[in-house]
């Protein structure tokens, strides 16, 4: 197997960024969405998990901001 000029096998690549509040803040989204689409069809399941889903996202983006 041929590399390209320049790179050897044993190289590591540039470091990956951990930066997850996107995705923190999509599950807040979410979340809410669920609680209103569950209490509009009144699927209380569908409440509960939306209310878990919104509070452990906020607390997911919250604990870096400490």
């Amino acid at each position: 197997m041929r590399y390209r000029e320049g790179q050897t096998p044993g190289e590591l690549g540039a470091p990956v960024d951990m930066d997850f509040t996107g995705v923190g803040i999509f599950g807040v989204v979410l979340g809410t969405g669920f609680v209103a689409a569950g209490i509009r069809g009144r699927q209380y399941w569908l409440v509960l998990w939306g209310t878990i889903l919104t509070l452990s996202s906020l607390a997911y983006v919250a604990i870096p901001l400490q």
